[in-house]
């Protein structure tokens, strides 16, 4: 069995805040971030697996402090844990004070990508071997996050099945159903 350590997936990369990146209430718009993070998970999963990767999952991304035209903000993403085919990357972002020099960690978040061949079917992936103490207590804790992702997929499948795929224009109302 083949392992790696966290180290050896991680992905740094800090950006300036410009003005087309800002939202309505002048911080960094969240769609924006959530690109930048999700480019930079990827890389992670493709520095781990060493193939094609696609996002499976975005547990959550917790946004904590706003990040302003006058900070840079760092992406900082890793592999905590790893499945059969499948990696779970932490992500951490963090915003600095360009005058200031204050640091804080702005935003977390937790993806999920498969590792994939060239017929896009999912291939085995190494296993992880945390190092730091953040790496530890991320790859202790994993399993829990693993059992929430999975209850919520399955919540998922259970809304899918009873969604609509007809065109909006052709979904009747409640009171119009009931006449039929």
């Amino acid at each position: 069995m083949e392992f790696k350590y966290c180290n050896e997936s991680r992905v740094v990369r800090t950006c300036r805040v410009f003005p087309n990146d800002m939202n309505n209430h002048h911080t960094l718009f969240g769609g924006r971030l959530m690109s930048d993070l999700d480019q930079v998970a990827s890389i992670s999963a493709a520095r781990h697996s060493r193939s094609d990767c696609v996002t499976a999952s975005i547990d959550s991304i917790d946004f904590l402090h706003s990040i302003k035209a006058t900070d840079s903000v760092s992406f900082e993403s890793y592999v905590t844990c790893t499945g059969t085919s499948s990696m779970e990357i932490f992500v951490k972002i963090i915003a600095e004070g360009l005058k200031s020099g204050e640091r804080k960690i702005a935003a977390t978040a937790f993806l999920t990508f498969v590792a994939l061949d060239e017929f896009k079917q999912p291939i085995s992936v190494p296993k992880v071997i945390p190092q730091t103490e953040e790496e530890i207590k991320l790859h202790q804790t994993s399993l829990d996050r693993k059992k929430i992702r999975k209850e919520r997929k399955e919540k998922s499948k259970d809304l899918a099945a009873f969604l609509t795929i007809d065109n909006p224009w052709n979904v009747g109302r409640i009171d119009q159903l009931t006449k039929v």
